[in-house]
């Protein structure tokens, strides 16, 4: 598992491992020669829901060390997503001399094929799409909302089966299951139409909270008229 991982530009895919692992002494051995590898991430719902495995994607293309000037780059590339200290581990390890700290590797894989199976289906994906698709502005703040959606206003998610026409049953029971800048997610369990999904588009992309906030109280109320 690397310890984090972001995006170039250009669309290759940054890795930081540690100096030990597989991948690590792989690439370092491999030298100039074309080393394959395959990313496989595996997307799980951050609340209890049966089936929770969302999604699957793979990654497959040529793994190389980061060498030279590209590392300074790539450093920052990371930093920018995870702080530094949380990266390297030093909090953890403030009080142990250098050499004792543990040593890490930044890997570049150069991404030729991708592969999707998700909630929207499966396909596969030019890599020149992932190069410019940009962060949902919700992906930061995913997991604590639909735990707190989940366990304070399960009673409105549930109120949402109202929205549902002909399949909606007030015996069902709902989880959020996803949620980004385009609308939510739930699945419903437990009534005549057995196991189903639903997805509740929002007027219009959310930008931020407060956006969130907007389309969320609009949603519910539809629900309770």
């Amino acid at each position: 598992m690397p310890a984090a991982r972001t995006v170039t530009p250009d669309g290759d895919v940054i890795l930081l491992v540690s100096g030990e692992s597989t991948a690590a002494r792989a690439a370092a051995h491999a030298q100039d020669d074309d080393l394959t590898a395959v990313i496989e991430i595996t997307d799980v719902a951050p609340v209890s829901v049966p089936h929770r495995i969302r999604g699957r994607a793979w990654l497959a293309g040529w793994l190389t060390p980061v060498r030279g000037d590209d590392r300074a780059a790539c450093a920052v590339l990371l930093a920018e997503r995870h702080p530094v200290g949380e990266l390297l581990g030093l909090s953890e390890a403030s009080d142990l001399p250098y050499s004792a700290r543990p040593a890490w590797m930044m890997l570049r894989l150069e991404v030729g094929e991708i592969s999707v199976d998700d909630l929207w289906g499966a396909e596969h994906v030019d890599p020149e799409d992932l190069a410019a698709a940009e962060p949902d502005p919700m992906v930061a703040h995913e997991t604590e909302l639909l735990q707190h959606l989940h366990a304070a206003h399960g009673d409105r998610i549930g109120e949402l089966c109202g929205l549902l026409g002909a399949r909606e049953d007030r015996g069902m029971s709902a989880v959020p299951l996803s949620l980004d800048r385009l609308g939510l997610r739930v699945r419903f369990t437990g009534g005549a139409a057995g196991s189903f999904d639903a997805r509740f588009d929002f007027p219009e992309p959310v930008r931020d909270i407060c956006g969130l906030r907007r389309a969320m109280h609009t949603l519910f109320s539809a629900a309770s008229h």
